[in-house]
């Protein structure tokens, strides 16, 4: 049962985030895992400057984006947000089944959380989310790949983020 959990969840390190390749066209681009973790260790940090349950945000960041693993990476363009939300959250539940009841409750509970974003934790991660993306596509600017596409990330993510921390670091590191 557990084997199964943690074969499944290591497919997030061969899964890439397609926009990337599709968009920008990064040949390699980072995977979700990748993402992931950088999301976490933001999390992390935010949470305690915040004073915000690092717990949880740690474990949601880790579960955000867990049912990838199955689907892939899907682009808005190719998805609706209620489509992309049913399927994943469709796909949480079978992978989230490989676990012990009590955890996989748990699990589910954070995840829902997440998806509804009910929780200050929860809002916080989704900005975490687009803030990860957005240093991405720093990073790839910086790798030679063309400033006015990878800048249509950066507005993106810079759109969908309210708090004020998060808005300074990226007003920080704008596209000038």
């Amino acid at each position: 049962m557990l084997f199964d959990f943690f074969y499944i969840v290591s497919e997030l390190k061969k899964t890439p985030r397609r926009g990337w390749k599709e968009k920008i066209g990064v040949n390699h681009p980072e995977s979700v895992a990748d993402h992931s973790f950088s999301a976490a260790v933001m999390a992390m940090i935010f949470s305690d400057l915040k004073k915000f349950d690092t717990e949880k945000m740690l474990k949601m960041a880790l579960l955000h984006d867990l049912s990838e693993s199955i689907t892939g990476d899907f682009t808005p363009e190719e998805i609706s947000k209620n489509d992309k939300k049913e399927i994943e959250n469709q796909t949480m539940k079978e992978i989230l089944s490989k676990l012990p009841i009590e955890i996989s409750i748990k699990y589910e509970k954070i995840w829902n959380e997440f998806q509804d974003g009910t929780s200050k934790e929860s809002i916080l991660m989704h900005e975490i989310d687009r803030l990860e993306m957005a240093i991405q596509s720093l990073k790839y600017n910086a790798e030679g790949y063309p400033k006015d596409k990878l800048a249509l990330f950066f507005e993106s993510a810079k759109k969908d983020i309210k708090s004020k921390e998060i808005l300074e670091i990226l007003d920080e590191i704008s596209y000038k």
